[in-house]
């Protein structure tokens, strides 16, 4: 007798450890290092592959927020819902973005980093910092906001600003839902373009393991451990305040909204790798996106609340800025009385705010912070400037996980979170490990998974 198994489910077994990108991922950083450190020249000379697999990311980040904010405002079918969500999400990144600051004064202030090394401002050579004291001054209050409205509708695409795509994505979403029925044909036009642009970051997660073995190889070739050693007591502070923050704060803020800190970063480490391989977060956004609506995220919340976050809430930068700007004071024996500290902590408040998930962009802050308070050097900043490149893997990896928090609570909070689907997923019982490119028993991956397809 012949059985009919047509409609039976197919049993999947598992991939093997070696096909996972988080296990690529980590054997390209081991590799790097080694390269790095036991052949310096030819760690540096790696360099552009690190580069091209962040230039190839970049390239897709601007459609990927596009798309995603569109289709996702137009889906809400009312402003009330847009505003609601924005509201709240500002208010999030407003209150855990100066706890951050904070953290990083305490911290500074009980530690003390910098005592001890006496340096003299006169003899440090601050010619290694004049372009990031040159492109901080370059940077104001209204200069940002100006900056947020682009030249053309097309020059945001071009030049890849984050916060220039997010404006005229929300503009074009308020319009769908104005003009209502007559901007169905877009929104679906644009939900098919969704499906071909997600299928495309798939195909470029496949060259993460090499995007992070040439940026680590060069980290290490260039600057090497002994860097670090130098100024031990700095990164550390840092690694350790940071790491306190996700698990104690940020912990709490998820044990407050039902699940765990550390189930979320399991379900992320793939791309929490692959930041600390590249020093930047931006490598990882279009993952995240991704990641962050499969595990039950409306994706009008997501569009919304990640892109805004990788410029309103960089909690690993503001740990950076305060702790770091203590510490050259303290390093140069630089008194700060309570009132110089508040007003360090609400010039940073304002610096902070806007600078993008990229290598640098935590020092060229720094900078400007300083700049409004010259009571601490400027030229203090060359203590530093051979370990930023180290604390800027820290300050990305933190700046990511806090902007998937912020995601999930937001979410929680509007009602847009699939309850059921986000606790399978975190438990690893929905799949979340497909094929980067293609799932061959189910749907693509990085496209709504609800939907059927003929194998």
């Amino acid at each position: 007798m012949q059985i009919d198994t047509s409609a039976a489910p197919v049993a999947h077994a598992p991939r093997p450890f070696y096909r996972h990108l988080y296990f690529q991922v980590l054997c390209a950083i081991v590799a790097g290092a080694l390269i790095g450190h036991f052949y310096p020249e030819t760690g540096e000379a790696l360099k552009p592959l690190g580069d091209a697999f962040i230039k190839l990311v970049k390239m897709i980040i601007a459609p990927v927020i596009f798309l995603t904010i569109v289709t996702g405002l137009a889906g809400m079918g009312t402003l009330r819902g847009v505003g609601s969500v924005v509201g709240k999400a500002f208010g999030y990144f407003l209150t855990f973005s100066t706890l951050a600051l904070i953290v990083g004064l305490i911290t500074a202030n009980v530690i003390r980093p910098g005592a001890g090394m006496n340096i003299d401002p006169a003899t440090l050579d601050a010619s290694k910092v004049s372009d990031y004291a040159a492109k901080a001054h370059e940077t104001s209050l209204t200069g940002f906001v100006m900056d947020i409205i682009p030249s053309t509708m097309t020059s945001a695409f071009v030049e890849g600003n984050i916060l220039q795509v997010l404006f005229i994505a929300i503009l074009f979403g308020i319009g769908l839902i104005l003009i209502g029925d007559k901007g169905k044909p877009v929104v679906a036009l644009f939900e098919a373009i969704s499906h071909a642009v997600f299928r495309m970051v798939d195909i470029l997660m496949k060259a993460a393991p090499i995007g992070a073995f040439g940026a680590f190889a060069f980290t290490i070739g260039k600057y090497g451990i002994a860097s670090v050693v130098n100024l031990a007591t700095l990164v550390g502070t840092f690694y350790l305040t940071s790491a306190l923050f996700v698990v104690v704060i940020l912990g709490t803020v998820c044990m407050l909204n039902g699940f765990s800190i550390f189930r979320l970063i399991s379900y992320l480490k793939a791309e929490i790798l692959l930041v600390l391989g590249t020093s930047s977060s931006e490598s990882a956004l279009p993952a995240l996106m991704e990641k962050m609506e499969k595990a039950g995220c409306r994706r009008s919340v997501v569009g919304l609340v990640v892109p805004t976050g990788y410029s309103f809430n960089l909690d690993g930068t503001n740990i950076y800025m305060t702790l770091a700007a203590l510490f050259i004071a303290q390093a140069t024996n630089t008194d700060l009385t309570l009132q110089q500290q508040i007003l360090l902590l609400l010039v940073a408040m304002l610096s902070s705010k806007g600078a993008a998930g990229v290598t640098g962009a935590g020092f060229i802050t720094l900078a400007a912070t300083l700049s409004v308070v010259p009571t601490v050097p400027v030229a203090g900043m060359a203590l530093i400037l051979g370990v930023d490149r180290f604390m800027s893997e820290c300050r990305s990896i933190t700046n990511f996980i806090g902007n998937a928090v912020a995601t999930v609570v937001v979410s929680r909070w509007e009602g847009a979170l699939d309850r059921e689907q986000f606790d399978r997923v975190l438990a690893g019982n929905d799949g979340a490990e497909v094929d980067p490119i293609h799932d061959l028993h189910g749907a693509p991956a990085g496209l709504r998974l609800n939907e059927a397809r003929a194998d």
